[in-house]
Parts: structure tokens; sequence; C-alpha cells
């Protein structure tokens, strides 16, 4: 989660030289290349069963392609930090998936978790003015609808999992995940990589090898082994890390608006887990 949390100011740095998707293709493949030497080295099978492939189309769409084309996506309206807030209200979601779903008991405390982080979105939006709130509310339904797929995916593992190997299982959800970004990427940018510097590759690789490599394996292997409330926990170091890094690497806004808006959010999402 650490992992995931520097990668929000890194990816907002990449945006100035790189196109959304072409990022995420380039980390994709860095990503998937450790993933598949992981599975080599535990001798993991790569096959897939023919009965698994229509729930694995479906865990890829929802924890990789939406997650990872819409949570970059939104940085191109909002700061680091105020992306990471809105993406990491996923817990409260996850909680409300688990009761539709699983059959989790939905009780007060997940209905107070829920409105502490709309209240806390809403201190993100409008906490400097109704205009400049209205500007950047695209890019708030941008990152909030990839918070509530990330979300619906995780109860989906839970639900029907994937009997796969965790490297491979991880493998594979990050390389068909990225196929509709590709042809995002082919379709709509123009990517010139002899004008990025060198910050920017060493970006990208940290991008693939951390946070889509070994942070994806590590939260797969987590939904595996915990309840889905109980894995969702772990996101909450997430958006502590990312905003406090965005301050501190790239100069942005860390005033009562944005600490407010973080402990509103936290505040629920610790209720969610809890309820």
């Amino acid at each position: 989660m650490v992992g995931w949390g520097l990668n929000w100011p890194a990816m907002k740095v990449l945006l100035v030289e790189v196109p959304p998707f072409t990022m995420r293709i380039l980390c994709a493949i860095a990503g998937v290349a450790l993933l598949l030497a992981i599975a080599a080295r535990r001798r993991e099978r790569l096959a897939v069963p023919r009965a698994l492939w229509p729930r694995l189309m479906l865990a890829s769409l929802l924890n990789v392609t939406a997650w990872m084309g819409l949570a970059s996506f939104s940085l191109l309206w909002l700061a680091a930090a105020e992306a990471t807030i809105v993406c990491y209200t996923m817990p409260v979601w996850a909680s409300l998936f688990a009761w539709a779903l699983l059959g989790e008991a939905i009780t007060w405390r997940r209905l107070v978790a829920l409105a502490m982080g709309l209240a806390g979105l809403l201190v993100l939006v409008l906490g400097r003015g109704l205009d400049v709130g209205l500007e950047k509310l695209p890019g708030v339904a941008v990152a909030l609808t990839a918070a509530v797929l990330f979300s619906l995916g995780t109860v989906v593992g839970k639900r029907w999992p994937l009997a796969l190997p965790p490297a491979t299982s991880a493998a594979w959800q990050m390389a068909l995940g990225c196929l509709p970004l590709a042809v995002g990427a082919a379709g709509f940018e123009h990517p010139a990589p002899s004008e990025w510097s060198a910050e920017s590759w060493w970006l990208l690789l940290y991008g693939g090898l951390g946070p889509l490599g070994l942070c994806y394996l590590a939260w797969f292997g987590a939904l595996r082994r915990l309840p889905a409330s109980a894995a969702a926990a772990g996101t909450l170091l997430t958006p502590v890390v990312g905003v406090t890094a965005a301050g501190l690497l790239l100069g942005e806004p860390l005033g009562v608006r944005e600490l407010l808006a973080l402990s509103m959010t936290v505040g629920g999402v610790v209720l969610a887990i809890r309820g």
C-alpha cells in the first residue's frame, strides 16, 4: 500500500510528458514481465481452465482496466492528493457491495461510513468555492467511478474466486485488463518517447515493478486469505502516503481542506470495515 501511495505523485509527474493510457501500458509491460518471472520461479502453471475465462475477463476489467485507466485519467483534472482521497473511498463502496453480494450485514456503522465518505468528497470538491469545485467535477466523477468499480471487483473476487496461482492470476489480469487501454492509446494518443526525460523513464520503471507488479501480487494474495472488508483495511495507508507524498514532493496544498477531507474519508473507511 505504501507503493501504491507513492505512485500517485509519480503519475502526476509522468503526465507532464507521457499520455495516461501510454503511461499505464508501459508500466504494465514491466509489471507483467516481473509477475511472469515470479510465476516461473515458483513453477506456477500459466494455463487457464476454459471455465475460468469469463470470470478472469470480468476480474481484469474491474481490477485493472477500470482502476488503472480511470484513476490515471482523473489526474488530468485533480491534484495527486485529491485523486488519492477520492479513489480510496473504495472500502466504503466495498462494504455496500459485500452486503449485496456476500450477504454481510449492513449496519448503522456502514451507513455513517457512507455519509462520512460523501461528506469528505464534498469538502474536497467545494472547499475552495463552487467555481473551482465545478472545474474539478469531471475528475472527481472519473476517480469515483474507478473506486466503485474496483470495489465491485474486490467483492466479486470473494464471491467467485479465481482458482489460479497468485502470480499467474495477477499476470493474466494485468495483461488482459490493459488490452482496452492499449486500444485507447493507439486511437487517441500520440506519444513522443524520444522527448521524454530520464526521470520519466525511471518513474515508468518504478510504476511497473512496484505498484503494478509487487503491489498487485500482494493485493490479490490478501484477497485470497482475508475477508473483503479486512483486505480493504490495508488500503487505509495508501491515501495517507499519497497525500503526504504529494505535499512533500510536488508542493501540492496540504492545508485544512485536504486534511479534513482525508480525515473524514479515512474515518468513514474505518467505520465501514468495523461495521
